[in-house]
């Protein structure tokens, strides 16, 4: 039998993907993007339409498909309406066309594989040419960003004029890699990701239209996974549909992404605020056992312990969509007995320590570190909390002393730390559960010896370009002092800001370094700016002129005449002026040195 004859084939062969056949064709299926929405909705009603638009946002928020939606709502046109619409409920004669890609006025462009003049070149020779059937020749450029140099440039005179028959319309993904000349032109409209709750309803409906059972949480991890992404999640919900057979479970899910189960996480993130190393590192290895990845649990990890923070301060965060019942209920918990102070230490540990795992060789090992360092500091205090106890002034409230069968005094560690106990309801429900806080108490006064008074960095003035020279002199920094001569112009300075013009050959980096110096050798902040003022001239072309104007003053001299004309051939080499002698204070004021450096002349 041919495969034309299988209908099993024939079905094979049409299935599409479902980020192509939920594919939004009108703006009221375009979920997460309502301001854009709302605006393109005032500007259509009151015929205010721009002449280019802008949209960037990451991946898969939509960017294309609003581009194809504005097309046709461009070139809406039915039996009763023939004008620009975003009120797309009837098909209208160009829309199929058009959201299938395939509308002759309607020319999409890949900037990724059409990078150069020629293809911009292309673009302005045919905008001339009125649209075939529809109302606007419509131009769809995405990830126009890849542009090289030359084309954005040859796209500005048409882009700023362009034919009134003429609509453009760019995607992107690197916003600040498109020069200020083009987005000048064009009104910008930045997709937002899509928040979790939304995309978890979104694919709540789409597996109600394709008849998918589909668990709660495993939307809940498919949304989280996904990052903001419509296109991501549904693309992973695919996966998860064919891997689990027509069901979707969260086990299904969390297997098929390697991810950690989010109540073990949080079982993990107890164990490691307890400081129970053992019990920390059996459920890191029994989450490894089970296909999780060691980075992954970090950082799966990390997230909790965020969530936990952000409910101190924000307790509707607990209202999120993506968020498990254990995870709401035990991170409340956590966040009314953990305090800031660990929570944030806890985080900046986690962030150091996932790309040690990350970059190792033996990543499980690197973990059970990584995770042994956040256990044992669950019994430390805090950098404030230690250098308050030392000063015998601070007591936490609640505080208890560690019991070690000794009195707390040198050389029994007493008042170095202490422990409070927190009542904590445990995952498996079974009863209270003691969880160990950092705290401290007072400790016995201890000598202090007497701290010398800091001496400050004397400020140095700074009032021109030739001080900023003598400074780089008297540090030793010839390559910068040549670098300040030759490539500065100096437009204003006053104290603590200096505004400057650079030449064309001057380092990118000459104004960072500038700053960086100018704070070293004054002591003080400086504000470099570069400005569009021409300025003075640089240092250099000062010494340059003074040195002409010395060697015309020495040629035009009696006695320098005199000398040339006495001996033929000879020239001037150079022109130096000695300093002026030293002068008593009793007796009559010295004269005025020419304003020169020693190798100026």
């Amino acid at each position: 039998m041919s495969e034309a004859g299988n209908p099993g084939t024939e079905k094979a062969v049409a299935y599409r993907v479902l980020a192509r056949k939920y594919r939004p064709s009108n703006f009221s299926e375009l979920i997460g993007q309502e301001p854009m929405v709302r605006t393109l909705t005032n500007a259509f009603a009151t015929g205010r339409i721009a002449q280019a638009w802008m949209l960037t946002g990451v991946r898969g928020v939509g960017k294309t498909t609003t581009a194809r939606i504005l097309a046709r709502a461009l070139n809406y046109k039915t039996s009763t309406m023939d004008q620009p619409s975003v009120d797309l409920a009837v098909l209208g004669e160009h829309c199929q066309a058009i959201m299938e890609g395939r509308h002759v006025d309607v020319i999409e462009m890949d900037a990724a594989s059409h990078t150069g003049i020629d293809d911009i070149r292309d673009i302005i020779e045919r905008v001339r040419y009125a649209p075939v059937s529809a109302r606007y020749k419509v131009y769809i450029i995405d990830e126009v960003h890849m542009l090289s140099t030359q084309a954005f440039n040859g796209l500005l005179k048409t882009l700023e004029e362009p034919p009134p028959h003429v609509k453009f319309i760019f995607a992107t993904t690197e916003i600040r890699k498109v020069p200020i000349t083009v987005l000048s032109r064009c009104q910008r409209f930045d997709l937002r990701r899509i928040d979790a709750s939304a995309l978890v309803a979104h694919l709540g409906s789409i597996s109600a239209k394709e008849g998918i059972s589909v668990d709660d949480d495993a939307l809940a991890m498919v949304a989280r996974a996904a990052e903001g992404s419509a296109r991501d999640s549904l693309s992973i919900l695919d996966q998860a549909i064919a891997h689990g057979g027509g069901t979707v479970t969260a086990e299904a899910v969390r297997a098929m992404l390697g991810l950690a189960d989010r109540a073990r996480i949080v079982d993990l993130f107890e164990h490691v605020m307890k400081g129970d190393v053992a019990a920390a590192l059996g459920e890191f290895r029994a989450q490894y056992d089970t296909g999780a990845d060691p980075a992954a649990v970090l950082t799966d990890l990390a997230e909790f312990n965020h969530l936990v923070t952000r409910l101190r301060f924000v307790p509707a965060a607990i209202d999120d969509a993506s968020l498990s019942e254990d995870e709401r209920q035990r991170g409340a918990d956590f966040a009314r007995a953990l305090s800031v102070r660990v929570l944030s230490r806890t985080w900046q540990m986690l962030l150091k320590g996932i790309p040690e795992v990350q970059s190792s060789n033996r990543p499980v090992s690197a973990a059970e570190m990584v995770l042994i360092r956040l256990a044992h500091a669950a019994d430390l205090p805090t950098l404030d909390e230690a250098l308050k106890s030392l000063e015998g002034g601070y007591s936490a409230p609640g505080a208890t002393p560690r019991s070690n069968g000794a009195p707390a005094g040198p050389g029994n560690g007493g008042g170095a730390s202490a422990v409070a106990q927190a009542r904590m309801p445990t995952g498996s429900g079974g009863g209270a559960q003691a969880m160990r806080l950092v705290e401290t108490v007072p400790a016995p006064a201890a000598f202090v010896a007497p701290r010398e008074p800091v001496q400050e960095t004397p400020q140095v003035s700074v009032k021109s370009l030739a001080d900023i020279v003598a400074l780089a002199d008297a540090q030793r920094d010839i390559a910068f002092k040549i670098l300040v001569k030759r490539c500065m112009r100096l437009v204003r300075i006053e104290p603590g800001r200096i505004d400057v013009n650079l030449t064309d050959d001057a380092p990118k980096m000459l104004l960072n370094d500038l700053t960086t110096k100018l704070r070293a050798w004054t002591g003080r902040n400086w504000l470099v700016s570069l400005s569009k003022e021409e300025g003075g001239q640089t240092l250099a072309q000062i010494e340059s002129a003074k040195r002409e104007t010395a060697f015309l003053d020495a040629k035009s001299d009696p006695t320098v005449a005199a000398i040339l004309a006495r001996f033929p051939g000879a020239k001037i080499i150079d022109v130096r002026i000695p300093d002026a002698p030293e002068v008593d204070s009793d007796q009559a004021d010295p004269p005025v040195e020419p304003a020169a450096d020693d190798d100026e002349i």
